[in-house]
């Protein structure tokens, strides 16, 4: 018996050492289901002969009849066992804003708004590779700007018009429910004859013809993996994910009013004061990379519609923090964010990062420096505050949610070019920055050399009285930029009153400083309740060239959260602020200047002074409403007119 059991162990120990005749698992990616998802990309091709089309800006590339495209996309597909796959899309593209340095006078311009196809798919799928052709039908929205002699546009009519597309790309399944593809289309719109006659103006044909490139994103609900000789139960998705990059969202609604006020004269920035309904509404992803270690790259493109109340004039504290000086009727698209990110770590503690909007989860040094080189926003890494930064969340006035007499570059939409170098440590961190400004005021064209430049230095300290959380950051800012000089202006139109100030103003500008500083402090009082505060000041000589017109501001207020009431997702904020002016800023108002959002004509001045409260109503996780009233007096520093009661709703989701 001994002798069988030792003979059959060895049979066993040598069968152990045969290779297993069973079938090796093999996985087979299946493309079927439904997915949505988003593009960028960059097109060109012409509107027609005499339609005098307009550039639309393309960033790096040159500017074109379309420029940096975006938009979204839908649809469905289904895969074969031949691997045919066969399927149908809707999408819809927007284009960027205009390039107005590069536009031609003529009596009209033409421009396209969008394109929108709905189109069948054809492929054959190699596994995560899917290539295809695609074609069907197309449709979009033209306009004309017709100018008046100065230029300016007083009249857009426009149409549909409607036509067939064709094209190909190549779709790659990356990780996950994420797939990634290339996809060139062609889009004709036929022709549309335009009467101008009205217009004394001869009739001009439209007839977009263009070509895309596409680079898109799309999540796919059901991707799923065959794996061969299993059973379906045991079926699970495609592909494991991946923490080398992240994909979020956000997309804000925010539609104001406000009744009647007094308002015995207005000028050109004023509010008007019948009373006035507008909306904004932004789309926004965001896309994170991870390069090598320590190495991110991020890139935010942003479709933004509306106008903020009177054209997002009229208020040196604006009411809607979402209101944009590029304000569009028709959405436009940008690449608001594109910049690299580099970490050191010095090494000793290390913290969580969560994963988030322009953020990749994983670890990092507390002690560390940090380089970001890119366009961003001067905001997104300057004069945070836990309880009053961003109007998609908490306060919209523009007084609240930034040191409002900081004129932080950047462009019409509130971006700049720059770098910004940190270090951090536990209890503190000193960072600072460079920037490309704005080469006039209120210019979209941003610059950076020896006579136009934008800095700042910023020190963050950190303190726990009482147990409870508190920072105090202090800002130091200079910014050199083509402006003009208050009381210069001034003493020239003293010396010939038959001289416009403003035009005066325009042809003295030149490279000038801006200096000042801002104090900006959060604190928990207990858990779910926090206090803020900020002043700011600039010296208030030269124009303002890049925010708003402010010179001195000091604010404030109070964030509660829900806990207390059983709603511990919702916030409720109260606050104030109010705004000054020098006396030369206020003397170039009061003479008829104009300013970047203000301007009546004349001034009865007093400080601006702003109240507002909010409720953020939390619908479920990702999705809130809001409610906001703000009271305004002295709108835009003259106690001649107002105040005013703006009030607010905003939805906004994240994803």
């Amino acid at each position: 018996m001994l002798g069988l059991g030792t003979l059959a162990l060895a049979n066993s120990a040598n069968a152990a050492d045969l290779p297993l005749k069973a079938p090796a698992l093999q996985t087979v990616y299946n493309w079927t289901g439904f997915y949505i998802g988003g593009h960028v990309g960059y097109g060109g091709g012409s509107l027609g002969p005499g339609t005098n089309a307009v550039p639309g800006e393309g960033v790096f590339l040159p500017p074109s009849v379309t420029g940096f495209i975006g938009g979204y996309q839908a649809g469905y597909v289904r895969q074969f066992s031949n691997h045919v796959v066969l399927g149908i899309e809707a999408d819809a593209s927007f284009e960027s804003p205009l390039d107005a340095v590069r536009q031609a006078p003529a009596p009209f311009n033409a421009t396209v708004d969008y394109f929108s196809t709905v189109r069948g798919r054809v492929g054959y799928a190699f596994d995560r590779w899917l290539p295809y052709l695609t074609g069907g039908f197309a449709w979009g929205h033209s306009h004309l700007n017709i100018n008046d002699s100065a230029g300016s546009i007083f009249a857009t009519p426009g149409q549909i018009q409607t036509g067939w597309t064709a094209g190909a790309g190549v779709e790659f399944a990356v990780s996950g429910n994420w797939s990634a593809r290339l996809e060139y289309d062609y889009v004709d719109l036929g022709r549309r004859m335009v009467d101008l006659s009205s217009y004394g103006l001869p009739n001009v044909s439209v007839e977009p013809n263009v070509n895309l490139v596409k680079l898109g994103l799309n999540y796919r609900f059901d991707d799923i993996a065959l794996g061969i000789n299993q059973p379906a139960a045991n079926i699970k998705t495609a592909l494991p994910e991946s923490d080398a990059w992240n994909v979020h969202a956000q997309t804000t609604f925010l539609p104001s009013v406000y009744p009647a006020f007094r308002s015995p004269y207005a000028g050109a920035n004023s509010l008007p004061g019948g009373g006035l309904a507008q909306e904004t509404w932004t789309t926004t992803a965001f896309l994170g990379v991870r390069l090598w270690q320590g190495g991110e790259f991020y890139f935010d493109p942003e479709m933004a519609q509306g106008f903020g109340i009177g054209g997002t004039l009229g208020l040196a504290g604006f009411s809607n923090g979402e209101a944009q000086k590029a304000g569009a009727a028709e959405p436009k698209i940008r690449p608001q964010r594109y910049y690299l990110k580099q970490t050191f770590g010095l090494g000793g503690e290390q913290e969580d990062v969560a994963d988030g909007a322009n953020q990749l989860a994983g670890k990092r040094d507390i002690d560390r420096v940090t380089l970001i080189v890119g366009r961003f926003a001067v905001g997104d890494f300057f004069d945070n505050n836990a309880y009053a930064h961003d109007p998609r969340a908490d306060f919209m006035n523009w007084a609240m949610w930034s040191s409002a007499a900081y004129d932080f570059p950047a462009d019409l939409p509130g971006y700049t070019r720059g770098a910004v170098v940190e270090l951090n440590r536990k209890d503190w961190a000193v960072r600072a920055g460079v920037f490309e400004v704005p080469n006039a005021p209120n210019s979209d064209v941003l610059v950076l050399n020896g006579n136009n430049y934008g800095t700042v230095a910023e020190l963050e300290e950190r303190y726990s009285p009482f147990d409870q959380p508190g920072k105090l950051r202090l800002g130091i800012f200079a910014n050199r930029g083509d402006t003009g000089n208050y009381n210069q202006s001034l003493s020239i139109e003293n010396a010939d009153p038959s001289l416009d100030i403003n035009t005066v103003m325009a042809s003295i500008r030149q490279p000038n400083l801006k200096y000042g500083f801002y104090l900006n402090a959060e604190q928990q009082i207990v858990k779910d309740v926090g206090l803020f505060a900020r002043a700011s000041w600039n010296d208030g000589q030269n124009e303002i060239l890049s925010f708003t017109d402010i010179d001195r501001s000091v604010s404030g207020g109070l964030s509660i959260k829900g806990s207390f009431w059983g709603r511990a997702s919702d916030t409720i904020g109260i606050g104030g602020a109010v705004n000054g002016l020098s006396q030369a800023h206020r003397d170039f108002l009061a003479a008829g200047g104009l300013g970047l959002l203000i301007g009546d004509g004349q001034l009865n001045y007093r400080p601006e002074q702003i109240f507002e409260t909010y409720y953020a109503y939390a619908v479920r996780e990702g999705f809130t409403v809001t409610g906001d009233y703000q009271l305004i007096t002295n709108p835009a520093y003259n106690a001649d007119r107002g105040p005013v009661s703006v009030f607010s709703a905003r939805l906004h989701g994240e994803f």
